[in-house]
């Protein structure tokens, strides 16, 4: 068993935070931090039924996007499966925006590590910017933790200085201890993000999972003075559930992480969503 320092939280602790970071949520539903919350999201397209007419369709949305709607901030990442990584960066032009593909025989991770490492590694050489891959849960789960580690970081070794995103899938370990063990393990194996999901399990992203999480996130940099990222997704759709992740995000990490390098949502039908509150919210304040 690997050493992994002691969970720092416990169950009142958390319903402190959250309750906190609620309270701040609701307080906080301006078009700057809509806008914020916007600017933080990896555009996600995930069906086994993409192709790769409808990447680049998907993709020329996100490009068009500074053209409609000038005064507002583009999404981080663009996020789909590695054979349509390639069609992705040929077809972007919008500055700024990230290519991010899932890899490692995402979502279930029950495959071989050597095709793992080869699959993220040629989703990079496609023109991958981010690689989202799951820890492999059927090692955790047996306690197995080495493997977990050892895997994630060849994987982070092969694709250099792409972002490596490691997902937990939170909502099926539960435990808030596991879920910082497996935080703390990718971390510690080279995860430049945790995320929660993938999105594609019954239970996604919740606010406890998070909480757990941005504490690994900052237990890591007191320790080593490195920032690493924070990723909830899977399941968040609503505005509000946006600027809760992110005040989340701000009562335990700082106003320092708040924004598109180190905070993500993985997100589909989140970006329709906040651009419409935040039509509404500009046009009633200048009416």
């Amino acid at each position: 068993m690997m050493n992994i320092p002691q969970f720092p939280l416990n169950e009142k602790e958390i319903q402190e935070i959250l309750n906190s970071a609620k309270q701040k949520a609701a307080e906080s539903a301006s078009p700057e931090n809509l806008k914020l919350a916007f600017s933080c999201i990896d555009l996600t397209t995930l069906n086994p039924t993409d192709t790769p007419t409808h990447a680049a369709r998907f993709t020329q949305n996100v490009n068009f996007f500074p053209e409609l709607f000038p005064e507002l901030p583009n999404v981080a990442a663009i996020c789909v499966y590695p054979n349509l990584a390639g069609v992705v960066k040929e077809n972007l032009s919008a500055p700024g925006v990230k290519v991010a593909s899932v890899a490692g025989g995402f979502p279930s991770s029950m495959t071989f590590k050597t095709l793992k490492i080869e699959e993220a590694r040629q989703a990079v050489e496609n023109g991958a910017d981010e690689i989202d891959i799951v820890l492999p849960l059927w090692a955790f789960l047996d306690g197995n933790y080495g493997y977990c580690s050892d895997e994630i970081s060849a994987i982070k070794t092969a694709i250099g200085e792409a972002h490596l995103k490691v997902i937990l899938e939170s909502g099926i370990i539960g435990n808030p201890e596991k879920i910082w063990d497996a935080s703390v393990i990718s971390l510690e194996a080279g995860a430049d993000f945790i995320k929660t999901s993938t999105g594609k399990m019954p239970v996604a992203a919740t606010p406890e999972a998070a909480i757990v999480m941005c504490r690994a996130v900052k237990w890591w940099f007191e320790k080593t003075g490195e920032k690493r990222g924070f990723k909830p997704a899977g399941g968040i759709s609503k505005p509000d559930e946006a600027l809760l992740y992110l005040s989340i995000v701000k009562e335990i990490l700082g106003e320092g992480w708040a924004n598109n390098q180190l905070f993500r949502i993985g997100a589909s039908r989140l970006a329709n969503n906040l651009l419409s509150d935040i039509l509404k919210k500009e046009t009633n304040h200048f009416n």
